[in-house]
């Protein structure tokens, strides 16, 4: 009985003072509650954890992901609050493993990695085509892929026609020589004959063989212009044909062609005249060299790629037309997108064979074309002192949104404090980004956890990477779309028109100085610089703006036109970033290429003239 009271009691205690402790949690929960709601009565704005552009003026659900909303703090109403600026605390500093960097001014070097295919170069390739009609009476070169050496038979054919050619060269040899010695007259005539028969095709051998034989013959031997490879044969014996069909195609194998493409993120680093190496799996661990002889103008909008040709030393023999290739191209760049090429430095290059190089002006061996500086084709030299080495940051800094790119900066002074900040970026080089504004030499800049930062960000409601920052005054002065609004109310003067138009013929000319002497109109409107230009590069660059300028103002109708003018776009212009021009014809001008390539462009607007 004792005992059983002693149980009852125990049962007691443990009763009470469980029913005390479920009271005090209760009254936890409900004072916790309590704060909550107090918290949530004080938030004005609501807003989802996992989708921060989500913002609500009561609680309820995620619209996205159905999450519950979260209130924000009190203080996103406050101006410090709209600050790109954000401390974390050592904890979630680790947590989102952040690491900075400091923004550097080097050379960098980016590897263009391009697939390719070779082919036969259509300059050494030789077409047969008859001059007269006939038959083949015999082929000596019955398949295609023979190789043929200049003079070798290839075919014999019948023609009526041979006959009375070859009576006229008779007749007329016949004449010469019963002419008096100092009858010009019938040497003419005689030279005359002979010159035709090279016209058809005749080798002079041919020609002294009929002469030495006194006799006339109603077949002709074709013999191979070229040493080569027959690689097209269109005639079989017996065939008649007519004259202008072509009968055979030999092509030189000693040099070929190898075709790329390049895509078009990669095009700035491209330039005529650059060494490409390429491999082929015939040839493993073998490399080729070959040079840029040709960019294609034009961007294939499929691909989105642009074909380039290398010009390639093939008399070993190696490489045949057909075998896939992989090419690989390495350019090192400098400020203002030149490439250090010191084998280049000071050369003066064929604008239509890159393996003509000369130390001074002059002609090309090959074409007999004008030959260009090295500096025209975007190459630089390191020993250049004016020459400064780009600003870049690691490709891992930017956050890219569309067309902005935000960084996030190390605030200096401020332990895990960071800022962050919209840029402008030049183009991708290998593991780096040019920085074209935003940015200063030495700033630190976060290099890993900068997403994790920028979440942290968003949920704060503070300017972001999905947010718009306040752009940087250096930005704004690279976009140039209101730069001139002072002016544009102002009538354009024909002085100034005529001023455009020759600038345009300078620069088409290469003639930087005659384009400065015609600057300073155009400067004094437009706020430019074009008259201060040391080179062509820059004076085109300023009179790519300037062109923006007074085509908006021709379209508003600030200005009487006594002619039309046309529009052209050249969407190869500042490495593929495009740009156009104006002129006062319709013949196609190139002011950003000059004599590389003066007929790049398309038409793409006339306006016409208005009094």
């Amino acid at each position: 009985m004792k005992i059983l009271k002693i149980v009852i009691l125990l049962i007691f205690v443990i009763s009470a003072f469980w029913a005390g402790f479920h009271i005090r949690e209760k009254k936890a929960i409900l004072e916790t509650f309590s704060l909550k709601n107090s918290g949530e009565e004080q938030a004005k704005v609501w807003t989802c954890s996992m989708h921060p552009q989500i913002k609500q003026p009561k609680p309820g659900k995620c619209p996205i992901c159905g999450m519950d909303l979260i209130p924000l703090k009190s203080d996103t109403a406050s101006s410090d609050n709209k600050k790109p600026v954000i401390t974390l605390s050592p904890y979630a500093e680790k947590l989102a493993e952040v690491n900075t960097t400091p923004v550097v001014r080097k050379f960098v070097s980016a590897e263009i990695r391009m697939p390719g295919k070779i082919g036969f170069n259509e300059y050494t390739m030789s077409y047969i085509t008859a001059r007269m009609p006939g038959r083949i009476d015999k082929l000596y070169v019955n398949y295609t892929g023979i190789a043929v050496k200049k003079g070798e038979h290839i075919a014999e054919v019948y023609s009526p026609e041979l006959l009375l050619a070859q009576q006229e060269l008779l007749q007329s040899l016949k004449f010469a020589k019963t002419a008096k010695s100092d009858d010009e007259f019938a040497v003419r005539i005689l030279n005359s004959v002979k010159e035709k028969y090279r016209l058809w095709g005749f080798s002079e051998e041919q020609i002294q063989e009929i002469i030495q034989r006194g006799k006339v013959s109603d077949h002709l031997t074709i013999t191979a212009p070229i040493s080569g490879i027959v690689i097209e044969k269109a005639v079989r014996e017996g065939q008649y044909f007519e004259k202008g069909e072509k009968l055979f195609t030999i092509a030189d194998l000693n040099e070929l062609w190898v075709n790329l493409e390049a895509y078009e993120t990669d095009i700035p680093w491209i330039k005529y005249g650059q060494d490409v190496e390429f491999t082929t799996d015939a040839s493993p661990g073998k490399t080729f060299k070959g040079k840029i002889a040709f960019i294609q103008p034009v961007l294939d909008e499929m691909t989105r790629t642009v074909k380039l040709r290398l010009n390639v030393d093939n008399r070993d023999g190696i490489l045949k037309p057909g075998m896939f290739v992989r090419a690989v191209l390495r350019a090192e760049i400098a400020d203002n997108g030149k490439i250090l090429n010191d084998n280049l430095a000071g050369k003066w290059i064929s604008p239509m064979h890159p393996e003509i190089i000369k130390d001074h002006p002059g002609n090309c061996d090959i074409c007999g074309m004008p030959l260009v500086s090295a500096e025209s084709l975007g190459f630089a030299d390191r020993k250049d002192r004016s020459l400064r080495p780009p600003l870049v940051i690691p490709v891992s800094a930017p956050l890219l949104t569309g067309k902005r790119a935000v960084v996030y900066l190390a605030v200096p002074g401020k332990n895990r404090t960071y800022e962050g900040r919209e840029i402008l970026l030049g183009a991708k080089a290998g593991d780096f980004y040019i920085v074209d504004a935003g940015l200063k030499e030495g700033e630190n800049v976060v290099v890993s956890g900068n997403f994790k930062i920028d979440s942290s960000v968003q949920i704060h409601g503070k300017p972001s990477m999905m947010n718009p920052y306040p752009r940087d005054e250096k930005i704004k002065e690279k976009t140039p779309e209101k730069k001139h609004e002072h002016v544009a109310a102002i009538p354009l003067s024909d002085e100034l028109a005529e001023a455009y138009f020759s600038v345009q013929q300078a620069l088409f000319h290469d003639n930087l100085e005659e384009a400065v002497r015609h600057a300073a109109k155009l400067d004094e409107r437009y706020s430019t610089k074009l008259a201060e230009a040391k080179d062509l590069k820059s004076a085109r660059e300023s009179f790519a703006v300037i062109s923006s300028y007074l085509y908006n103002d021709l379209k508003a109708g600030h200005g009487k036109l006594k002619k039309p003018v046309y529009k052209f776009l050249c969407p190869m212009a500042f490495d593929g970033k495009g740009a156009f021009w104006l002129q006062d014809n319709d013949k196609i001008q190139n002011p950003y290429f000059g004599k590389i390539m003066p007929e790049c462009g398309e038409l793409q607007e006339k306006i016409s003239a208005r009094k």
